[in-house]
């Protein structure tokens, strides 16, 4: 088993405090594990302050973001978190239509929803954290 760490130049730089993306990798799949995206851009500034919709938004592409970073996509996606800054059930709504937009498929994964006080950051609205598995290919050898 090989443990590969990654921060992703067109995300926020936090390696000082943690990884963007682990890809635990074996013989046939490798598990990948997202920190939870949040609506920043790489300078890590808030875009949408006080706009659930936009942060929304960025946040599930800055989640794509970092899976694509892997070689995976939304497709892969077996466990997602989304955690709502003082959730309400109006919000729902807003929420599920940006996570539509992101995983527009029959086959959905598994998903836990959870009101919180605070994120990490002054203003955020929103925050996503997800598990993503692939199939590892057999590299070709060419002779």
């Amino acid at each position: 088993m090989e443990k590969h760490y990654y921060n992703p130049p067109q995300l926020p730089n936090w390696e000082k405090a943690f990884s963007q993306v682990v890809v635990v990798k074996s013989e046939e799949m490798q598990t990948i594990y997202l920190s939870g995206q949040v609506s920043v851009d790489r300078e890590n500034k808030l875009i949408g302050e006080g706009d659930l919709k936009c942060q929304a938004t960025q946040a599930f592409k800055n989640l794509q973001v970092a899976l694509a970073s892997v070689g995976a996509t939304t497709m892969d996606v077996v466990k997602i978190n989304i955690y709502v800054k003082d959730y309400r059930s109006a919000d729902a709504g807003v929420v599920s239509e940006a996570f539509q937009s992101a995983f527009p498929f029959e086959k959905l994964p598994a998903s836990t929803w959870l009101g919180v006080q605070a994120l990490a950051l002054e203003g955020l609205l929103i925050e996503i954290d997800a598990i993503a598995v692939v199939a590892v290919h057999p590299t070709i050898k060419h002779t």
